[in-house]
């Protein structure tokens, strides 16, 4: 079986890069990308508060 190369791999397209320049975009995809951002933003928030709780309550269980 021959070795695949990363590439000759799909590569995923970059939605969004943060200090991208955005002269060249329409206020539709600015408004699409802010969209973007903001479900992005809630994903790691809501990360976020899942480690705290796990963090607080490790630290609750081993409390002396």
């Amino acid at each position: 079986m021959p070795a695949v190369d990363d590439e000759d791999r799909p590569k995923k397209k970059i939605v969004h890069e943060i200090g991208q320049d955005l002269t060249l975009l329409s206020a539709g995809e600015l408004t699409e990308r802010i969209g973007i951002l903001k479900d992005e933003i809630a994903r790691i928030e809501a990360d976020m508060a899942r480690k705290r709780a796990m963090k607080s309550a490790a630290d609750s269980f081993f409390k002396k």
